[in-house]
Order: structure tokens, then sequence, then C-alpha cells
């Protein structure tokens, strides 16, 4: 393939990285990470994703009003530089690197999972193989191609999505043939509301921000975005309603349809549990068909923003230039694939993990979420600080304090999930933060371009 340097494409509408961030969210931590969600938490579940979806929507607030202030910024690195520093910049651009190259290894695991439901003669890291050659082949087609396939698989679960709360609705509020209502009983009757206490709600925090995890790629499409000061805030706007939305409902449905304490022991999802219940013939199939579609557009918009993570890197000379070289089709083609190849590292995990991959791979992605949101909410605040006097058309309401509130929260959320995590997880990602570090101070001894 004929390679050579070319800018990329401002080809990405507000449509676009709505469903795009749609895409990132609204995947296995919402269809697979919320049976182990609710087990620990109970009922409280939709406490802990309203409290998620509170913190979000600042986070993102501040993330709008920050790429309208810099709207030359190509992704997070621009944003931070200028505010908190080099180090600041550099730790964050890689832990987001390391953040959806785990997330899309994990993902490619459950979708393994999901097509075993239909082949469960065929191992799961054969299927792995076969989703991440998918995905990948759908990253090197031209950026427009890529946003519109993102925007109708991401279209597809979100119907579905609506199609499950109408049906759940019907199901706990209407008598039909045998059905009775179910009603709204199993919220108290298995323990309480709160069966596991307030240790069961901050344990399950780390699987919500996990799973809210991935919107702040709006953040990560400026550079591809048409007019992203304009664009950037009315995705923000439009995504946050419907993440909230297409959480907190569902789980309010699945919890009270069915005892929490039976959500956890079956291998199935909670919504194919809920599509059983309705009766519809080869319900059940159709619906594990929408979960992989679901995963396979989270994949989707995480190769992408590994990739744009790693070009932006190489455009700027902190790592090798073949990095940012585009095909015609102007895509970083030899980006895609060093994020492709830890799909790879993902299957051979799997050889030995098998299922259980995606369980030791989240709780190292939820401390990761948790502290790209904390430098944002950090440059949030001391944007504020140096934009001398400068007003913009997009300003958060209720500054300084809604995003003090939210730094505080993440720090009590962070404190919470140290104990609560099991600690080879929390050992194997501090780790990971002090290789980042390491690099980062070596390549400064060396004078390097940071």
């Amino acid at each position: 393939m004929k390679t050579e340097k070319r800018n990329l494409q401002r080809t990405m509408t507000s449509r676009h990285i709505t469903m795009m961030a749609l895409g990132g969210a609204i995947g296995a931590g919402l269809f697979k990470g919320s049976s182990s969600a609710i087990d620990m938490a109970g009922p409280s579940i939709i406490i802990a994703y309203l409290l998620g979806g509170i913190i979000l929507l600042f986070i993102l607030q501040g993330l709008a009003e920050m790429a309208v202030r810099n709207s030359d910024a190509r992704t997070f690195r621009d944003l931070v530089q200028s505010i908190l520093g080099k180090y600041s910049a550099y730790f964050l651009d890689w832990i987001y690197w390391k953040m959806w190259v785990l997330n899309i290894t994990a993902e490619s695991i459950v979708a393994a999972i999901f097509i075993q439901y239909w082949l469960p003669d065929y191992p799961i890291w054969i299927l792995a193989l076969i989703v991440s050659v998918v995905v990948t082949t759908i990253n090197l087609l031209s950026v427009k191609v890529f946003a519109e396939t993102e925007y109708w698989l991401a279209l597809i679960k979100i119907t579905v999505i609506i199609v499950f709360i109408l049906a759940g609705l019907v199901l706990l509020l209407v008598n039909f043939g045998d059905h009775k209502a179910v009603g709204f009983s199993n919220l108290t009757d298995h323990g309480g509301f709160f069966p596991n206490g307030s240790t069961g709600l901050i344990s399950a925090m780390l699987v919500v921000i996990y799973s809210y995890g991935g919107t702040e790629i709006i953040g990560v499409t400026l550079a591809e975005t048409k007019n992203p000061e304009k664009v950037v805030p009315k995705a923000v706007r439009s995504t946050l309603v419907r993440i909230i939305s297409f959480y907190i409902i569902p789980f309010f449905i699945i919890v009270s349809l069915i005892p929490w304490n039976k959500v956890n022991g079956v291998p199935e999802s909670p919504f194919v549990m809920v599509f059983k219940m309705i009766g519809i013939p080869g319900a059940d199939h159709i619906m594990n068909a929408v979960v992989l579609i679901a995963i396979i557009s989270s994949m989707n918009s995480g190769l992408y923003g590994s990739s744009r993570v790693l070009y932006t890197q190489s455009a700027d000379g902190r790592i090798p230039k073949i990095f940012s070289r585009l095909s015609k089709r102007k895509v970083p083609v030899y980006a895609i694939l060093m994020c492709t190849s830890t799909l790879l590292g993902g299957v051979l995990i799997s050889l030995f993990a098998g299922s259980k991959t995606f369980d030791f791979l989240m709780g190292s992605l939820g401390y990761t979420v948790l502290f790209i949101w904390l430098i944002i909410a950090f440059a949030h605040v001391k944007s504020r600080k140096q934009s001398s006097g400068k007003t913009s058309d997009y300003l958060v309401k209720w500054f300084p304090y809604t995003t003090w509130a939210v730094i505080i929260a993440l720090m009590m959320i962070l404190i919470g999930i140290i104990f609560t995590t099991p600690i080879i997880v929390t050992i194997i990602t501090l780790c990971i933060y002090l290789f980042i570090t390491i690099t980062y101070l070596w390549k400064k001894r060396l004078n390097k371009n940071l």
C-alpha cells in the first residue's frame, strides 16, 4: 500500500460523533457488566448509575467548554498541555490509549462469548480473532465510511434499547394472557433496596465508571470534526441525555422484573433474560445478535480512539513517524494496525483465562476512566484561571462548584475502589502508571520531544 503524509479530513458531523460517543459507552459495560454491577449493589444500582451520570454531565460540559476555547485542538493532549503542562498531557494521552486498547481487547472476548451462544463448539480465542479482523477492516476504510458504519451500528442498539424499555414497562405494569403485571416488589423484597449496604454501592461504582467510560471520545474527534467549536457542545448535550436514559431506565426495569440475586447466576445478559420473558419466539437470539452488534460498535469506536492517539503522538514527533502516515483514504493505517495487535494479545490471554478475561480487565479500566475524568476536571478548573477574562458562547453554569463537586466525588470513589478492588488489579494498574511516568522522565532527560 502506498502511503504518504496527509492531513486528517474533517468529515465528521454532530450526528456522527454523537453516535460514536454512544457507541463507545453502550457496549460490554451495559450488556455484560450489568450482571456484576447488579450483583454488587442490588436495586441500588439505579442510584449508582444516576450518580455516575451526574458526574459525567459535568465532565463533558467542561470538555466541551475547553474545546470551544481551543478550536485548533486535535485531541485531549492539545486541550490539556497548555493548561496542566507536558507531564499531565503525556500521562493522559497514554492512559487513554491504554484504556481503549484494553477495552477493545476485553470486548473482543465478550463478543466471542455471545457468539458462543450459537456456536458452543468453537473456542473463544478463534471467535475473538474473527471479531478483531472485522473491526480492523471497518477502521481501515475511509473515515466517512467508518463514521457511517458506526452511526448505523449505534442506531440499531439504541432502537433495541428503546424497544426493551417499552416491553419492560408492559411486563411491569400490564396484565395480559397468563401474565400478571410484575410491579415493583422486587426492588425491596430480597434484602431491601440496599441489600449489600453502602459497600455494595461503592463497589458497583467501579463498573459504573467503566460503563460510562468512552463517552469522552468526543475529545479525540476534534481533528476530524467540522466546526468542532459548534459541533462538540451540541453533541455533548444530546449524548448525555441519551446515555443517562439508556442506562438508568433499563437498569430500573431489570431489577424490577428480575430478583437482583438471580441476575448474575446465569451466563446470558439480563437483557436476553427480559426478552425471553416477553415470550416472542426467538427473542433471545434476536437480543443476543443486538448485544453482539453493540459490542462490535463499541470496539469500533475504541479502535478509532486509540489509533488517533498514536497518530497525533507520531505527527508531533514523539513516537516513530510511521504511525502518522495516512493511506490514500486518509486513514492512519499503521496506527490502526498497531492498536489491532493488542487484540491478538487478548486472544492469547483468552486461551488461558477464557471468559474470565473480561472481568479481569474491567477492574484496571475502571481506574483508568477515573483518572481520565479527574485530569479533564482539573484542566477545566485551571482553564478558567488562564482565560484572562476571555469569554465564550459555551460556559458551564454553576462553575466552579460543579467541577469541584465532581473532583471530590471522583476522589471519594477512588478511595472506595482501592479498598474494594482485588489487590492484584490495583498493583497491575499502578505498575502501568509508573511505567508511563518513567518513560516520560527518561525522554525528558534525553531532551526528546514530549
